[in-house]
This record gives C-alpha cells, structure tokens and sequence, in this order.
C-alpha cells in the first residue's frame, strides 16, 4: 500500500507535500477530497476539516504540512532530508519558510474574504492582510537576491517559497506586479520548469470556476502576466 496524500494541488500547503514527496522520490496516490464538498470525508481524516493529510500505509494520518514534512525528513534521514538539522542554516531555512507559509496564510485569508457578498466584504481587514503580505514578500526577495535560497538541490525553503508564489499568482496577482520582485520570479521560474513542480501543478478542475477562469489562472501560477 503506498502513501495516500489527501487535498487538491491549487492549496500551496498540499503542493509543497506533494513536490517534497517528489523531490525524495517517495511512492505515493492522490485522493482529491474537497474541504468544501467533501467536509465528512475531511473530518474522519482531520478534526479541523483542513489539508493536507497524509495517510502512510499502516493506517496513520499526519495532519498539517508543517509535520507531515518533518516526518518526510525523518524517514529519508540528515542526508536527504530537505531541511538543514541543527544550528544557523536551520534557523535560517525556518525563519524563510515562517515568512512564506505566512504569505501563503494571508493570501488564503484575502481570497477567503472575497468569496463574501460585497456588502460583507471588510476592506480594512484586506488592506491589513495586503501589507503583511508585502511585508512578507519583500523580505523573501532581499533573502532570495542574497543568495539565500540558491543552492545546488531543491530543498524546502525554495520549494515552499516557489509554492507559494504561485498561489499568490493563481489568487491575488495584483500583489505580485511584473519587475517588483525580480530575484523571486527568477525562482519561481525555475521551480515551476522543475519536474517535481510540473508532476504537482493543479488541474483546472482543481483550481475552480468556469474552464477559461481556471485555464487563465493555470496560466498566471506559470508566470504568464497578461492573464488576469
């Protein structure tokens, strides 16, 4: 029985799953339950109704990106593992991946109050979330100008970073403006031509709306900017 992980691709959070899965080269199927249409199924396999989870083959559900990578580690052990195991550089790729798991939260939050009627719609929340976003993005850029997330493998800083970019793109393009981030689009760039990223890019289907909304959007995750 191989690893089952749980969630649609057009989550950055099951996307970095499914990539890292990838990169180690770990067996593994995709269930696409919704937490949406699929609340039931959702709530036998995580309490908080949430993705990702990974069901290993003995039974046991991990629950939460952030530990179900840890695990990952854990298995293929210190020299394989995609994050580094003590000291500074660790400290390092974990302060990257709390900025971008932190663009990635405040991009689902703006994206989740945009599904509100517009009378409900708090503008002011937005604009919070916005400059947090920015925030978070113009660290990553000077991190990723510095060299910071270069190396000669992929490992879980550019993988998370280069995941959540692309639900930036995918979501909320405006926040990611053509030339205003040049050394994160150069990565993403290149993450997204990697085969782990190819093997993990969202279907349409997964992705929402009508079939030219999703094939747009597809679109904008790949960096093309003139589809809005």
């Amino acid at each position: 029985m191989v690893w089952r992980l749980i969630g649609h691709y057009d989550s950055p959070f099951v996307r970095r799953v499914g990539v890292s899965l990838e990169v180690l080269g770990i067996p593994f199927e995709r269930q696409l339950l919704s937490v949406f249409s699929d609340a039931d199924q959702m709530r036998a396999l995580n309490p908080l109704v949430r993705v990702p989870a990974l069901v290993l083959d003995e039974g046991e559900t991990l629950i939460d990106s952030t530990a179900i990578l840890d695990h990952l580690d854990e298995v293929v052990g210190p020299e394989r593992a995609l994050l580094p195991f003590r000291g500074k550089p660790r400290r390092d790729a974990l302060r990257i991946l709390a900025l971008a798991t932190g663009l990635g939260d405040k991009t689902v939050a703006i994206a989740y109050e945009r599904r509100k009627s517009v009378d409900k719609v708090d503008e002011s929340w937005i604009d919070r979330c916005q400059s947090q976003q920015d925030g978070a993005l113009a660290a990553l850029e000077e991190g990723c100008a510095s060299g910071a997330l270069t190396g000669p493998r992929l490992l879980q800083p550019e993988i998370t970073v280069a995941c959540m970019l692309g639900y930036v793109r995918l979501r909320q393009p405006a926040a990611l403006r053509a030339g205003r981030y040049p050394a994160l689009e150069a990565l993403s760039r290149q993450a997204e031509a990697n085969p782990a990223f190819v093997a993990c890019r969202p279907r349409p289907q997964e992705i929402g709306g009508t079939t030219e909304e999703a094939s747009r959007a597809l679109l904008r995750l790949l960096g093309d900017q003139q589809s809005r």
